[in-house]
């Protein structure tokens, strides 16, 4: 079984990074990574019958017309089982709190660590196996 993780972004080169991050995973199939650009998208690719195994998706907060604290609970209502972990260049207490209380695993602040990142995603796919 292949499993996906979902990143959900506006800024362009956030794929690209991701992908040089992952580039060794991917090319060993360990997980396929899509992207989103938007929160609109997201709930589109979230709610589609995706080929594969969605265990994680990685959502920044701050994007044009549907921020991704307002697409949370909607993620949640249509995937409940699937962890959501907030991405946000402001990590204070405010938006953290915020993010939990509508059903968000965690919160990382850009710029992001991949070495937590990297064992947050070994331990999904582990769990999926």
């Amino acid at each position: 079984m292949s499993v996906l993780v979902l990143v959900v972004d506006d800024e362009p080169d956030i794929e690209a990074l991701f992908r040089q991050q992952f580039r060794r995973d991917l090319r060993a199939q360990r997980f396929v990574m899509d992207f989103a650009n938007s929160a609109p998208d997201a709930l589109e690719r979230v709610g589609s019958n995706i080929e594969h195994s969605l265990i994680l998706i990685l959502s920044d907060i701050n994007m044009p017309g549907m921020t991704g604290l307002e697409m949370l609970p909607k993620v949640k209502q249509m995937r409940p089982e699937v962890p959501v972990i907030m991405i946000t260049a402001y990590g204070d207490a405010d938006t953290k709190r915020k993010a939990l209380e509508n059903g968000a695993t965690d919160l990382l602040t850009k710029p992001i660590d991949f070495v937590t990142l990297r064992r947050e995603i070994d331990a999904r796919v582990e769990q999926a196996a």
